[in-house]
């Protein structure tokens, strides 16, 4: 039973980071060894999934983009097994589903919708600006094209669209996000995961550098420089999304620090 004291306890442990009667959640032994090699194996197996099929063609064919798909649909299918044999080997217990721990779940569907998607409007209002008013159509122009079925299915049958569009956004926030931070946040503080998390979707980014190098588009220091600054904004937009994962799948983030608090109890009594 949870009593009165523990239920306010509970609502500033989802706050500021705290389990129980004031205490910080303590981990168990070897949890966070665990949960950063897990995301660590979930992120090589992306990025060297890219790399499965052998090429003389650049990234941007068809061809390559076709058999990428592949392969990265083929990890981000696998990768919520990379969390339930995370849990297994942890004995991390968190009383939600594996699904609606991944933030895969109907419960405040909408406002999980909607509420982000104001938020990035916000946070790109700029560039949008500038692209309506450089745009030669006019408003009317544009919602014309937006319901214009055609349209759509060009943007459909051209693969670096479906690729820069649907695919790497879908998969890579499945893979680096919803996989990862529930295995994160257990053994670090909330805020800690938020930060800690981009790090491992801005490192992979650093495949890049490869082909570039392979086909010399570039001198050697301008590759590195552009590839430093990728992992700049890569990790910084990470925190965002994180940050929105986690404030939209805040109960599951609650119970899965209450389930590292009482593993780490039970393996400190045994």
């Amino acid at each position: 039973m949870v009593e009165d004291g523990d239920d306010v306890n509970l609502l500033l442990a989802d706050q500021e980071g705290t389990i129980g009667h004031g205490e910080l959640a303590v981990p168990p032994d070897g949890l966070c060894w665990i949960s950063v090699v897990s995301c660590l194996l979930l992120a090589c197996s992306y990025v060297g999934s890219l790399y499965v099929w052998k090429s003389d063609l650049p990234r941007d064919h068809p061809t390559v983009i076709k058999r990428r798909f592949t392969s990265v649909l083929i990890v981000s299918a696998l990768s919520p097994i990379f969390v339930w044999t995370w849990r297994e080997v942890t004995g991390v217990r968190a009383s939600p589903s594996l699904w609606a721990l991944m933030g895969i779940r109907f419960e405040g569907l909408i406002p999980a919708i909607v509420l982000p998607l104001l938020l990035t409007m916000v946070l790109f209002l700029g560039p949008v600006i500038q692209l309506a008013m450089d745009c030669p159509w006019s408003f009317m122009d544009g919602i014309r094209v937006a319901f214009d079925p055609w349209f759509w299915k060009l943007c459909f049958s051209d693969m670096r669209w479906l690729r820069n569009q649907v695919v790497a956004p879908l998969t890579e926030e499945l893979v680096f996000r919803a996989c990862m931070l529930p295995m994160l946040v257990p053994c670090t503080s909330p805020s800690t995961a938020i930060f800690t998390c981009p790090l491992f979707f801005g490192v992979a980014h650093f495949h890049h550098v490869i082909e570039l190098l392979r086909f010399r588009q570039g001198s050697v220091s301008g590759i590195f420089l552009s590839a430093v600054f990728q992992f700049s904004y890569t990790a910084v937009f990470g925190a965002y999304t994180a940050f929105i994962f986690i404030r939209t799948a805040r109960r599951g983030r609650r119970e899965l620090s209450q389930a590292a608090r009482a593993t780490g109890s039970m393996t400190a009594g045994n």
